[in-house]
């Protein structure tokens, strides 16, 4: 089915986002989305007309050049497609060849380096359910990830470590993790900042923190499903472990990621308001403010709907 040709008429303030994150921005508080490619935000932050082939609304020509818009309004993106993948040089170059100087990517590190055992899934293939070897691998982050992407960091503000939910057949405590991280965290390269993002509940413990903290690397917080809720996370005393700060507002606690999907696709409304997360994210606005620290704050379509109008109402005054 083909879409309307032009942008049918909204209530969005595009222009009036884009002022208030901008100045947010100055002060080192950069807020944006998860990743970018959604058709639901045409008419919102995309302009139909510049998507057309032969006077038709083009999905290929959309997800090639729709970063570009995007970044006419927002600051700052976190990379998922980069779990997923070590891109090229070739693919580094174009990608940030369509922002602005100012613009600040956080990427997901590979899953390779933070999978410990591959799931029983079937895009796994022949490695499904068997141990990763390069887990943790700091010569492979380096060779296959670090390295292409280092003619870009001044526009790479955060590196993202992504680990899932650990079953006790990878680790069977918090000991036996940090024994892994530790050494890991202490050869990364000083070039970049780097972040941890954990999905086990139990792992959020002083001595987790002091690893962090260790190697001046940030804990993510993070609203996932079954991760305590952010205001929870962040009331953790020393919790803020580098000097900077990260948020990925993902999920609403409880709500798994295909109910998500299935509720709120294609993400044109909001469809189900969270003022806890909402007032939990204002309350680390805050904090990064007071505390002249930067803050790199990711909010998903699917915490609530359509996170463009998310990050609206918290940057209204």
């Amino acid at each position: 089915m083909v879409g309307p040709l032009f942008d049918e008429p909204g209530a969005f303030d595009r222009a009036a986002l884009a002022a208030r994150l901008l100045s947010y921005a100055s002060e080192g508080i950069y807020i944006g989305g998860s990743s970018w490619k959604y058709e639901g935000w045409l008419g919102q932050i995309y302009t139909r007309g510049r998507y057309l082939t032969r006077g038709r609304f083009s999905r290929r020509v959309f997800e090639a050049d729709c970063l570009r818009e995007y970044a006419e309004t927002f600051p700052t993106v976190c990379g998922d497609f980069a779990f997923y993948q070590f891109p090229g040089e070739e693919f580094w170059q174009k990608l940030f060849h369509q922002v602005p100087d100012g613009f600040r990517f956080a990427f997901k590190v590979p899953e390779p380096i933070t999978c410990k055992v591959f799931p029983s899934h079937s895009r796994y293939g022949a490695q499904a359910g068997q141990a990763n070897p390069l887990f943790l691998d700091g010569n492979a982050l380096r060779e296959k990830f670090l390295q292409p992407l280092a003619p870009h960091r001044a526009k790479t503000a955060v590196l993202i470590f992504e680990f899932g939910a650990f079953g006790r057949r990878s680790f069977a405590s918090l000991p036996e993790f940090l024994d892994r991280l530790d050494p890991f965290l202490a050869a990364l390269p000083s070039e970049f900042r780097y972040a941890v993002e954990i999905r086990n509940p139990e792992f959020l413990d002083k001595d987790y923190f002091a690893c962090l903290r260790a190697h001046r690397v940030a804990h993510v917080y993070n609203a996932w499903s079954k991760m305590p809720e952010l205001r929870y996370q962040m009331a953790i005393p020393d919790s803020t472990t580098a000097d900077f700060l990260v948020c990925r507002a993902l999920l609403r606690h409880g709500r798994s990621y295909e109910d998500a999907v299935t509720l709120f696709a294609p993400y044109r409304e909001i469809q189900d308001p969270n003022p806890e997360a909402r007032e939990s994210m204002r309350i680390l606005i805050g904090r990064a403010r007071e505390d002249k620290r930067i803050l790199l704050l990711f909010v998903n379509n699917r915490l609530e709907g359509n996170a463009p109008m998310t990050i609206l109402s918290l940057t209204e005054p």
